[in-house]
């Protein structure tokens, strides 16, 4: 009975947890040392493969972080102060330029040296963590993997984490670093103002009370450009789906003739390239426009319609054309859901005695909102981020004199507007950190309080 005590305690002391506190604790010295050598304990064990690798990143970063890394982390405080200077070269007899600092440079290689350094601390954690399991497996006596055992496993049992390695690099290197650098730029004066393109400093939240004060000409066009901007996405969400689908139920129903030929007329906007279906639509709306030509030619109206010229004409403009680019889309999501609702509940409902308007409110509409909520959450989000209906149709039109911003333009679009024509690459970053809260403050409240995520599998 001892002896079997001792060896359950044994076992429950080797089914600790492989953590680097652990390690810490109860590793021999080996995986001690390990903590500062990566790879040694995989080393000690044999796992000459996996120890060379731990050993070759931990070089890799010790060599970037003294050749350039430390003197990087080092100008991020000041992101620099030398300036180019014009010097006079005598034997040359012309002007020369000297070498200065480029914060620009400076604040990105900071941020992607702090993102290599996190990188290498969740290295460093699964080498430890690598060296700790290797020596309880081997005080246990039971099988090491080799390299090649593990190569093998990628192809395996492990075989998700092969395939979702490059990925997930994809998603660490050309999305969430260039987010820090954008974030960080928001804390900066880098704008075309005094001359900050070259040299610029850090100015902490100075941008975001300028962009959130309601008495500066920047901080009004904000809250007037969020405003339009929900304004829009709750429309442009709401219209393309209602119509979308009672045309799908239209088009859907048994008494409806040619349902093929309906669907193609409808499937077939879709298949023309939206920039030019929608520059098409801006050329024929223009005041010298076909449209307002032939109203004009007719005696229907006497002076053109002002379609772009004027902010409630422009509005529903651009709501009423992304209606005619939108419901194709959603009578092709509604169609295929109303061909897969059991029609079961159609008869018991028939059998009930419902009519149609009560059978659509209690079977057909309810199915297909637990069904679209996920599809209709990511609508609005597009819709916020709509660029191309916007920018194509209306440029952000009609724009107020000495503003940045249009009557009709989007965040997204005022943000290109604020970097690309303006120059304010910090008020831009801010502008896109607001975009990134409103839409994730009202995509994951709206989703978490749905029935599709609290009771996925419960509709009948």
């Amino acid at each position: 009975m001892k002896k079997a005590a001792q060896k359950k305690k044994r076992e429950k002391e080797f089914r600790t947890p492989y953590t680097v506190t652990n390690a810490l604790v109860k590793g021999n010295a080996i995986t001690k040392l390990s903590m500062l050598i990566m790879g040694l304990g995989n080393l000690a064990h044999k796992q000459i493969g996996k120890g060379i690798m731990f050993l070759a990143v931990e070089v890799a970063y010790l060599w970037y972080m003294i050749s350039y890394g430390f003197y990087a982390i080092s100008m991020l405080p000041s992101l620099g102060w030398r300036e180019q200077e014009k010097v006079w070269n005598e034997q040359k007899s012309v002007y020369e330029y000297t070498a200065g600092d480029i914060s620009q440079l400076i604040l990105l290689y900071g941020v992607a040296t702090l993102f290599l350094t996190f990188m290498f601390i969740v290295a460093w954690r699964e080498s430890v963590k690598s060296s700790y399991k290797a020596e309880v497996l081997a005080k246990e006596g039971k099988h090491l993997n080799t390299f090649k055992e593990d190569f093998k496993s990628l192809f395996d049992q492990n075989l998700h984490k092969f395939l979702l390695a490059l990925p997930l690099m994809g998603i660490l290197i050309f999305t969430v670093l260039p987010l820090l650098y954008n974030i960080s730029m928001a804390f900066t004066n880098y704008s075309i103002s005094g001359e900050h393109l070259i040299l610029f400093d850090w100015v902490g939240l100075d941008n975001f009370k300028k962009i959130l004060n309601f008495n500066d000409s920047i901080g009004k066009q904000f809250y007037s450009v969020l405003g339009w901007t929900l304004i829009w996405a709750v429309f442009a969400t709401v219209l393309n789906y209602i119509c979308g689908m009672i045309l799908a139920i239209l088009i859907n129903r048994k008494e409806t003739k040619c349902k093929a030929f309906w669907r193609f007329c409808f499937v077939l906007s879709i298949a023309i390239p939206q920039f030019v279906s929608l520059l098409i639509m801006r050329s024929m709306l223009q005041p010298t426009g076909i449209v307002n030509t032939l109203l004009i030619k007719h005696g229907i109206i006497s002076t053109a319609l002002p379609f772009f010229t004027k902010a409630m004409w422009a509005r529903v403009t651009v709501i009423v054309i992304n209606l005619w680019v939108g419901i194709p889309y959603t009578i092709l999501q509604v169609t295929g859901i109303l061909q897969n609702i059991p029609a079961e509940l159609y008869e018991a409902a028939k059998i009930d005695g419902a009519n149609s308007v009560q059978t659509f409110f209690k079977i057909t509409l309810p199915y297909m909102l637990f069904v679209m909520t996920p599809y209709l959450i990511t609508q609005f989000t597009g819709n916020i981020n709509n660029f191309n209906v916007i920018f194509l149709l209306s440029g952000g039109n009609p724009t107020p004199v000495d503003a940045t911003a249009g009557k009709t333009d989007l965040l997204v679009t005022w943000l290109y507007k604020l970097t690309v024509d303006k120059k304010y690459y910090n008020l831009g970053a801010v502008i896109g950190i607001m975009t990134f809260v409103v839409l994730a403050i009202v995509a994951l409240v709206t989703y978490r309080n749905t029935t599709s995520y609290k009771d996925e599998e419960g509709f009948m």
